[in-house]
């Protein structure tokens, strides 16, 4: 079995400037500002009456009242917002860093020893836009939200309910079922599956996990209790969002801050590449000691 070692990103602010919605408002004529105001509005109202609000995922149903006739997202489909993901803005050196990630998979020196770099993404935004980006292309698995279509009032196909959906906290489980291989090598897996910790695809050590701030503190502070890398990202020039991210450095949550720039010679860039190849070292190490003991002949690959 290979040994996995696993970028996971989050998406919104991380990788791209904004929100991922941002050109279907565009495209339908939708004020952001206005849609995020009636979004908060509405969670306030409903909180108002006692009832839990899930913040993270609850704007997807104003999508979908949006998309009632005569309103802006009438006729909205899957595929229109794949098609948005071509129009998504990424901070400089995004794509490079994806591809430069999965070449590694070429290096002689590390295809010897059977190891194997993925990129996965975890989200609360559009799983169908992230799969319109130009950077899905290298990128094993991604998680976020996804809506089942059925006919509209004029008989076409269109979102109608949310079939999918994960928010901040459960953006754990996602990456438990990293960690088992869920949905990337036996389907009879799932994520309550039982499996001894060393027999799990990807070792949670061998993950690095990237993004924005405090929303993410529930997947930093699990990668960073198994002893996997973390890096929170800031936007350059936004000091807010520099102090956001310092107070996690200060606090433990996270290993790293660095500006939301992955250009070669930029400080995530380097620091992303460097963990990668420090971990891949450090199992190859082992797996030399292993093998200097089983004695010469032994093929290298073997787990």
């Amino acid at each position: 079995m290979a040994d996995v070692i696993a970028t996971v990103w989050d998406f919104d602010k991380t990788l791209i400037k904004g929100y991922m919605q941002e050109p279907l408002f565009r495209k339908y004529g939708v004020d952001a500002s206005s849609f995020w105001k009636e979004n908060g509005e509405e969670i306030k109202k409903i909180e108002d009456q006692g009832l839990f609000v899930n913040k993270d995922t609850f704007y997807l149903n104003l999508m979908l009242r949006y998309a009632k006739k005569g309103k802006p997202f009438y006729g909205l489909t899957n595929e229109i917002l794949k098609e948005m993901g071509a129009q998504q803005d990424f901070f400089d050196g995004v794509k490079q860093l994806f591809k430069n990630v999965q070449q590694l998979n070429e290096d002689p020196r590390y295809r010897e020893y059977d190891i194997k770099f993925e990129n996965y993404i975890v989200s609360t935004g559009l799983k169908k836009t992230i799969e319109g980006t130009e950077i899905a292309q290298f990128v094993t698995h991604i998680w976020g939200a996804e809506f089942i279509e059925a006919p509209n009032e004029d008989g076409e196909m269109q979102i109608s309910e949310v079939s999918y959906s994960l928010d901040n906290t459960t953006k754990t489980r996602a990456l438990f079922e990293i960690n088992k291989g869920v949905g990337i090598v036996d389907s009879t897996i799932d994520v309550n599956t039982k499996i001894p910790y060393d027999k799990r695809r990807v070792q949670f050590c061998n993950m690095v996990y990237v993004a924005d701030g405090p929303s993410d503190v529930p997947a930093f502070s699990l990668i960073g209790q198994h002893q996997g890398a973390t890096l929170a990202v800031y936007p350059r020039g936004n000091k807010e969002a520099l102090h956001s991210v310092e107070k996690l450095r200060k606090d433990d949550r996270v290993q790293m801050i660095a500006e939301a720039d992955y250009r070669k010679e930029s400080t995530a860039y380097m620091w992303i590449m460097d963990r990668l190849e420090t971990q891949a070292q450090q199992i190859i190490d082992k797996k030399k000691a292993y093998l200097d003991e089983l004695g010469p002949g032994t093929p290298k690959h073997l787990s």
